[in-house]
């Protein structure tokens, strides 16, 4: 029996708000109609959040004051300690809540970077069992977890080749991301000669760096606010659209709290980009690179759906419905989270 989302629904690619209803039939969008409602409710596509790091939620605001390699680099920056000295119960239970936040704020799937080897893809698997979010998961370290996984979720090029590791992910047909240019440069061109399937921060991404990445047809997944927080400089969005597709992420759950809707009002008030561009990258983005069929209410997508409260304090009087999406919603306003796949 098909069911039906009323409201004013963001559709298809470029997010036109139309007054009308998403009819769902077995988990996939079967239409979008264009009709006269009542309802007052903002109809958007779930989130995909295209780059994070869940494991450090048993250590939210440790390490204030340190600089990024003090922070995160492996194998000894702080979380790597922490993560090693945790019980893996409470690594397990530190991430349950994590997902269950996304999930509760409109987020239908992550790409994780998972560390701890095959042992941490399995901690995040019983960390999302029995929740709608489905995490996307990238094991490091070893090829082991790679073959366990989604994917291999490489640390950056300065820190080893990857060559063994990118064959291996090739030839059993996943998902090969690795860190690059965060820090510095140094580490962008070697990690564009692995051929990867997407790139993350960019942050001293340059001229040349950008043309490879158009003709080498690479997406990147940003994270404004952890750079900033990492005082490591700010990805050039901007310039990073121009060349490819850019995707939305929250990276470390140790330094941001993992809510698309601060991601993309930072990222909306910082650059001079449009809401419907930081909708995509929250969205559309990251959906192409996890390789799912969401991201976009259309028909044949499955049903992943956010719908907002147009009515709230926060968003009445809203007189463009993105913008008011993109720059000023939040948790708060979120009405209903359906998270429906096909079967």
């Amino acid at each position: 029996m098909p069911t039906h989302v009323e409201g004013t629904v963001l559709r298809g690619p470029d997010f036109d708000p139309v007054e009308g209803r998403v009819v769902v039939e077995d988990g996939r969008i079967a239409d979008v109609e264009e009709t006269t409602t009542d309802s007052t409710d903002i109809v958007c596509p779930a989130f995909v959040n295209a780059h994070t790091h869940i494991g450090d939620s048993i250590a939210k605001e440790a390490g204030g004051g340190l600089s990024l390699e003090e922070l995160v680099a492996p194998p000894d920056g702080l979380k790597h300690r922490l993560l090693r000295a945790a019980d893996p119960d409470e690594l397990i239970e530190g991430m349950r809540r994590s997902l269950s936040f996304m999930q509760a704020g409109g987020t239908a799937a992550c790409i994780e970077f998972r560390e701890g080897g095959v042992d941490g893809v399995r901690h995040i698997e019983r960390a999302a069992d029995g929740l709608a979010i489905d995490p996307v998961v990238l094991g490091r370290e070893t090829v082991e977890a790679m073959h366990a996984s989604d994917g291999f979720g490489a640390s950056g090029a300065n820190d080893a080749t990857f060559d063994a590791e990118r064959e291996e992910t090739r030839e059993a047909g996943k998902l090969f991301g690795i860190h690059a240019g965060e820090v510095d440069d140094s580490d962008i061109g070697p990690a564009l000669d692995l051929d990867p399937d997407f790139l993350v921060h960019l942050v001293h991404a340059d001229a040349d760096h950008l043309d490879r990445i158009a003709e080498m047809e690479i997406p990147a997944a940003v994270c404004p606010r952890s750079n900033l927080v990492t005082d490591v400089g700010l990805p050039p969005v901007e310039d990073l659209l121009d060349h490819t597709d850019v995707a939305l992420g929250t990276d470390n759950v140790m330094l941001n709290s993992p809510s698309m809707f601060r991601e993309m009002e930072f990222t909306a008030k910082l650059y001079d980009v449009t809401a419907r561009e930081v909708l995509g990258m929250a969205t559309r983005a990251g959906a192409d690179v996890a390789g799912l069929n969401c991201g976009l209410i259309e028909e044949g997508r499955d049903a992943k759906l956010l719908v907002l409260d147009g009515d709230s304090d926060n968003l009445a009087g809203a007189q463009d419905v993105v913008r008011a999406v993109v720059r000023r919603a939040g948790v708060s306003d979120v009405k209903d989270v359906a998270l429906e796949s096909a079967d």
